[in-house]
């Protein structure tokens, strides 16, 4: 076959991918309101928690690992917006896809003012069925008053798309 046939069924094959990645990171589909299913998870002291503890407030549900460079530059940014927005009843929430003893010792160097529950390989799982499709991490669900998911975000997760979705909702 002639190199010039290669380029072009390897073109139409990335062209092809990315299309269909696309359709996985599609903002219908992220956008879709889907009720939040109620899970329990531990936090790092082995007391569950579940997600219902924070209903009636804007939650921002952050699936993150300490081994993951992305989910650790995003957590100073939510600190920060914790802080800020607290007050207007949002409410970030981690959960570790991690061991509790890996997290144990990043918590010891970082300050999170959220709680951050450990989801182990169950996080993975969970992650999975709250949306994220393409196993990505970090992953974040941002869930209204309502409890409807409101929009699923694969990957990192800037400050100002995080308000310009989450503004709309504060009273």
């Amino acid at each position: 076959m002639k190199p010039t046939g290669l380029i072009i069924i390897a073109a139409l094959l990335a062209l092809g991918g990315g299309i269909m990645v696309r359709g996985f990171l599609s903002p219908t589909e992220q956008t879709k309101p889907s009720p939040l299913p109620d899970f329990n998870l531990p936090d790092v002291t082995g007391n569950q928690h579940n997600i219902s503890e924070w209903q009636g407030k804007i939650r921002i549900i952050n699936f993150w690992a300490t081994w993951c460079p992305p989910c650790i530059k995003e957590i100073p940014e939510f600190i920060a917006l914790q802080e800020q927005y607290a007050a207007k009843d949002v409410q970030f929430i981690g959960i570790a896809i991690d061991d509790q003893e890996s997290v144990e010792k990043y918590l010891a160097s970082t300050k999170i003012n959220y709680p951050v529950l450990i989801g182990e390989v169950n996080g993975i799982a969970l992650a999975h069925q709250l949306g994220n499709v393409i196993d990505a991490v970090p992953f974040t669900l941002i869930v209204n008053q309502q409890g409807q998911i409101i929009h699923r975000q694969p990957g990192e997760f800037s400050r100002e798309k995080i308000m310009a979705i989450v503004k709309p909702l504060l009273q």
